[in-house]
């Protein structure tokens, strides 16, 4: 089980994505399946081509715009030549393989602070079309499932759970999910600063979590420490 608290104690801000799926898949949350392998492993990985490879590193927070990700690598030449690129780009980030998923509609779910009102999780469209339809809808943690079925039915994505384009995705996987998250909230209330899934691929059975990213708190214990320093070297100075 993948330790939040363990994170925190490294003096950590971010978890890198693999970090992140781990955490989520530890929760029974359904995510890629993937591996940060070794180069000499590349050629038993547990799951079949196309792939996708990416750098997984807590530094490294938008890899398409530093180009640290390949979609549809279809053979194992190509994915030893994508790994060596990324792991010469960045030597300091794991290089992780996932399965290339199948494209379907995309949602987004996160979980922020709000000023005024709390932890609160939040539910729209996703991949590219988080930003251009700014469509979301907030709650405040936690949810029952009658929270998160009007969460889905304020937001454009409501069309994908009546019927799109011949696709009917699965709107008791995604009520599960957005429970499970403010559980997730909840339970680690004090070791999550900010949670984000984009995208999160619907299907007619399930979802698929693509991409995850978790900010964590800062850790009170050594905040209190670094004051602590500050006020002796105060003392010292007067």
């Amino acid at each position: 089980m993948t330790s939040l608290a363990s994170f925190m104690e490294q003096g950590r801000e971010r978890l890198s994505e693999a970090e992140a799926k781990q955490f989520l898949r530890d929760l029974g949350i359904q995510t890629t399946r993937f591996a940060c392998p070794e180069r000499s492993e590349l050629g038993s990985l547990p799951f079949p081509f196309p792939m996708t490879v990416k750098a997984s590193s807590p530094e490294i927070v938008h890899k398409t715009e530093l180009g640290g990700i390949f979609l549809n690598v279809h053979d194992l030449c190509e994915l030893e030549e994508k790994y060596d690129l990324l792991a010469s780009k960045f030597p300091a980030a794991e290089v992780l393989v996932e399965t290339m998923e199948a494209p379907g509609p995309e949602v987004i779910i996160g979980l922020m602070d709000d000023p005024a009102f709390g932890q609160c999780i939040m539910f729209g469209m996703g991949g590219v079309q988080a930003e251009f339809y700014n469509d979301a809808a907030f709650r405040t943690v936690p949810i029952m499932r009658h929270d998160a079925k009007e969460m889905i039915s304020e937001t454009k994505a409501s069309a994908f759970f009546r019927g799109f384009r011949g696709l009917r995705a699965d709107q008791g996987a995604m009520v599960d999910l957005l429970c499970r998250i403010s559980e997730l909230a909840l339970a680690h209330h004090e070791s999550i600063a900010q949670l984000d899934l984009n995208p999160v691929i619907l299907r007619e059975q399930g979802y698929v979590v693509v991409d995850a990213k978790l900010k964590l708190r800062r850790d009170i214990s050594q905040d209190r420490a670094v004051e602590g320093d500050r006020g002796r070297e105060e003392h010292q100075g007067e």
